[in-house]
């Protein structure tokens, strides 16, 4: 069987057309590449997530409208024969325009979601306009017609049998001599409704579509040349990493590296595709492969960070010597499909981070009134906000004497409000205020890293 690659570009990598010009260049020098996967362009999608909120006066609807559209047309003036699709990116438009004033009189979640999801149907549809242009057969598809879901509206799980078979039937006739052109981030669900699959989605979407098609590879092109120490705007000493493990990886993306959506990995260890991440403005500058396994495992890989997490502390005298409260606590996450990052308990109380909004495309905080008051019937509820998670990422952390002497040194001058140290030899985490999250990051990188 011929090699298939499967390229997925983010919003920067297609934020006008000078940059779709650069992701063509990219995918036409790769003759396995056969699917692309798009996101919306840069911007788009908080547009969107601002009219589906309905909470926009008419003015500030509008004006939401009108950037909308500057986006898309000045993208326009630079194909040369654009007919056809200004047709169809007009009433790509026009429904917009329906949908948010809907929006703005009852907001509903499925609603949300068809109308978040037209930034990747439009930047698609221009991006398969700029490859004819370049004289490539291409074929837009669109990916609802792949991508089954549940009906779980703004973080919809997918059936990956489904769209196995899904993608097997339609796509596997034309891969031969044409380059598919398709979205992430968006399915849909048994009655061909519009789902979205939580924000920063498309990775995934192109780890599954890779994984139902049987490809060799996967490239993520995004605005920096691979995957880093830590993030280079924290940290001016940063550097790229040539090649990572999985499980380090895996690690680097729950924990908050924001090149990498954290679900991407799970179809490629599954099916043991590796994974290139590297800059589609940059692309001579090489990147970071992600394999299996790797000709060097260090101490310490990498710190990561993640911002904007929840601590949520649980009191109940009932939970002394007692089971089951954990069961019913987790219960009710499980019910809003809340997903929790670190916990630690003690005899009569249980601490909890969660991320403040999840990964739910509509922005809406995770830690809703419903989950609250549910909660409050077993216990007293705890919140806070404004923390950040610090992870650092390496192997063998928990096997090696010394490790936790030399990190906890490192941070001696810090309030540390919640550790997690032992559960894993890849990871060792802080919860920390938002405000010293950077020093803590720069501290770290320095001590254990440069």
């Amino acid at each position: 069987m011929s090699p298939i690659n499967v390229a997925k570009f983010g919003g920067t990598s297609v934020a006008n057309a000078a940059a779709m010009n650069n992701c063509a260049d990219i995918v036409l020098a790769n003759p396995a590449t056969r699917i692309v996967v798009l996101s919306a362009s840069a911007g788009v999608t908080n547009l969107l997530v601002a009219l589906a909120q309905g909470e926009l006066d008419d003015a500030g609807r509008e004006a939401q409208l009108a950037k909308l559209s500057d986006i898309q047309q000045a993208i326009l003036a630079d194909l040369s024969h654009p007919a056809e699709v200004t047709a169809l990116i007009h009433d790509q438009l026009g429904e917009i325009r329906t949908m948010a004033q809907q929006a703005s009189q009852q907001t509903d979640a499925e609603l949300a979601d068809r109308l978040i999801a037209c930034g990747e149907l439009m930047s698609t549809r221009l991006f398969t306009e700029l490859l004819r242009q370049r004289g490539v057969k291409a074929h837009w598809q669109d990916v609802r017609q792949l991508m089954r879901t549940d009906s779980r509206f703004g973080k919809a799980t997918v059936d990956l049998n489904a769209t196995r078979d899904l993608c097997q039937q339609t796509l596997g006739p034309v891969l031969g001599d044409t380059l598919v052109i398709t979205q992430g981030f968006i399915g849909a669900d048994g009655d061909g409704r519009t789902t979205t699959l939580g924000r920063g989605g498309s990775d995934y979407s192109a780890a599954l579509l890779a994984e139902a098609l049987d490809a060799t590879s996967i490239e993520i092109w995004t605005d920096v040349p691979g995957i880093y120490t830590t993030d280079p705007r924290l940290v001016t000493r940063a550097r790229p990493i040539p090649e990572i493990s999985f499980v380090e990886a895996a690690e680097m993306a729950t924990f908050g590296a924001k090149v990498l959506h954290p679900a991407t990995l799970q179809p490629a260890v599954r099916q043991n595709i590796p994974v290139f991440v590297g800059s589609s403005r940059e692309p001579q500058a090489g990147g970071t492969w992600i394999r299996s396994t790797t000709d060097t495992s260090p101490l310490f890989r990498a710190v990561a960070l993640r911002r904007q997490q929840v601590l949520v502390t649980l009191h109940s005298l009932n939970m002394f010597h007692a089971y089951g409260f954990l069961a019913e606590v987790f219960g009710i996450l499980a019910r809003h499909r809340i997903s929790v990052d670190l916990i630690t308990t003690s005899e009569v109380s249980v601490s909890l981070t969660l991320d403040h909004t999840g990964s739910q495309s509509n922005g809406e905080p995770v830690l809703s009134d419903k989950v609250l008051a549910e909660l409050s019937l077993l216990c007293k509820v705890e919140v806070e906000n404004e923390l950040a998670l610090v992870a650092l990422i390496g192997n063998r952390m928990s096997e090696v004497n010394g490790v936790g002497s030399r990190v906890f040194d490192a941070l001696r001058d810090h309030n540390i409000r919640m550790i997690c140290y032992g559960a894993s030899a890849h990871n060792l985490c802080f919860l920390v205020k938002e405000g010293e999250a950077g020093q803590i990051v720069n501290r770290l990188h320095q001590e254990l890293l440069d």
